[in-house]
């Protein structure tokens, strides 16, 4: 009898798994499609992902969604410059909707549908991987779709924007991870899923270019099941190795960029380079609510830019277009905004502190969720599921006194499960989120809640996977 209880408790993980996927991939459908379907808006960057699923769009931010996109009649094609594997999906959606007869047309229903089904079998891997009693994970199931399906992330699974694959890379590399840590084949379905998400949530952005080595360390850090010895190592090095070259053919599958002095971009993000630490310097630092021109000596730049002072990139009379910006050109760089961060600290905690108000607010209010025929306001935001996010703008205001709290609960989790699987997991959500957060606050000046939702979506995950430490007995895996 007792070497019936391994094969029992397969069967028995098989069916919590099966029935947690179709319930979860059934409640994202009927989120997504009741009484309408929604999305995020096409913040302006849309054309990125839709030309990477083969359609030519050129276009301004939007108020309103597209239900489908098509490329206008005799529209140049297109070959990215800049990857985010949202187009992945796309041009898998793009090539579902052909199927059915709809050839070159990306349907955000399918590209939805395609994402909540992806996002339901990541749910069911994490459920898989926890080491708690069934009544536990069903309890931590819950959460998750409440994360998952709050109206703060939901709508990018469905939106031609970057963040979408990213949520979805993220909850595969938990479900992977704790998958791994399990005997037999959970182990090595583990190992696949990791990977798996590690490529959707490295490649999403080039924001998110830094989860390559915090995701390396984890990986190296979790002991593949009952694998021992050189057995152990060779499993979590072949990962990495696969990883590594995904990512770097990922990235170098895309054209060179031509950066705003006129030089081909060398690596990802060059090309917008320039643009964010412009937008740093001119936004976050020269604001015009300090001291504009002992910043601008701080900064190497001349007292005469302080009439550019809170002007962005964008901005109608923006510091790009004087006759002297060309000299001081090599100003707009990470070094010389690392340099004043490092020696303002009083400024870099006002930034930090913004960041983190941003960052609890969840969500931009330019990003529409509704096509125009739906008979809304432009900009109009659907709210069909706001507890976390209600959650967290209560406390937003609080900045950095309401957000370190919640980082140090997930490293008390962490540190608590330090020697297993999930402490790994925790360790890394913590990092990344910590990462994320810190490249967004000082790395751009704009769009600071969106640009903070990766690290927001990435420590409620956390959180939610923290809470049960305490207080539930681990169980054999």
């Amino acid at each position: 009898m007792k070497l019936d209880v391994p094969k029992r408790r397969l069967t028995t993980d098989a069916a919590l798994g099966l029935g947690v996927f179709a319930a979860s991939f059934t409640l994202f459908a009927a989120r997504f499609l009741v009484p309408r379907p929604i999305a995020m808006s096409n913040n302006g960057d849309g054309g990125r992902v839709l030309c990477g699923a083969g359609i030519t769009w050129r276009g301004l931010p939007e108020p309103f969604i597209h239900l489908a996109y098509s490329a206008p009649p005799g529209a140049a094609p297109c070959r990215p410059t800049y990857l985010l594997t949202q187009s992945w999906l796309a041009d898998l959606a793009v090539r579902l909707a052909g199927v059915v007869g709809f050839p070159a047309t990306l349907s955000l229903v399918v590209l939805g549908l395609l994402s909540s089904l992806i996002a339901a079998a990541a749910v069911a891997a994490i459920v898989l991987g926890l080491p708690y009693s069934r009544r536990a994970r069903l309890a931590v199931a819950a959460g998750l779709l409440l994360v998952v399906a709050d109206s703060a992330f939901f709508g990018y699974f469905a939106a031609v924007l970057g963040e979408g694959a990213a949520f979805l890379g993220l909850l595969l590399i938990a479900g992977g991870l704790l998958l791994t840590a399990r005997e037999g084949r959970w182990s090595y379905a583990g190992m696949a899923v990791t990977l798996a998400g590690g490529v959707l949530a490295v490649n999403a952005k080039v924001q998110t270019l830094t989860i390559l080595p915090i995701l390396v360390v984890a990986i190296l850090l979790v002991r593949p099941g009952t694998l021992r010895g050189a057995r152990r190592w060779a499993a979590a090095v072949l990962v990495v190795c696969a990883l590594g070259v995904a990512t770097l053919a990922a990235q170098q599958s895309v054209e060179p960029a031509v950066a705003p002095d006129g030089t081909l971009a060398e690596l990802p993000g060059d090309d917008s380079r320039e643009i964010n630490m412009f937008n740093t310097i001119f936004l976050n630092i020269v604001d015009g609510r300090h001291d504009t021109r002992a910043d601008l000596a701080d900064l190497g730049l001349p007292p005469s830019f302080a009439q550019y002072a809170g002007n962005g990139w964008w901005h109608p009379h923006p510091a790009r277009i004087d006759p002297r910006y060309p000299a001081y050109r090599d100003r707009m760089d990470r070094a010389n905004v690392i340099a004043y961060f490092a020696s303002h600290p009083g400024r870099t905690l006002e930034v930090l502190n913004r960041a983190a108000t941003d960052q609890l607010t969840a969500r931009p209010d330019y990003l529409g969720s509704f096509d125009r025929s739906a008979g809304f306001a432009p900009h109009a935001q659907e709210y069909r599921v706001p507890v976390v996010s209600w959650l967290t703008g209560l406390i937003a205001p609080l900045g950095l006194f309401a957000l370190v709290p919640l980082w140090l609960l997930v490293l008390a989790g962490a540190w608590s499960r330090r020697r297993a699987a999930l402490g790994v997991v925790l360790a890394f959500l913590l990092v990344v989120s910590v990462s994320q957060f810190g490249m967004a606050a000082l790395g751009d000046g704009i769009e600071g809640v969106k640009h903070q939702s990766v690290a927001l979506f990435t420590l409620l995950l956390a959180l939610v996977l923290a809470v049960p430490v305490r207080r539930e007995r681990v169980r054999a895996v």
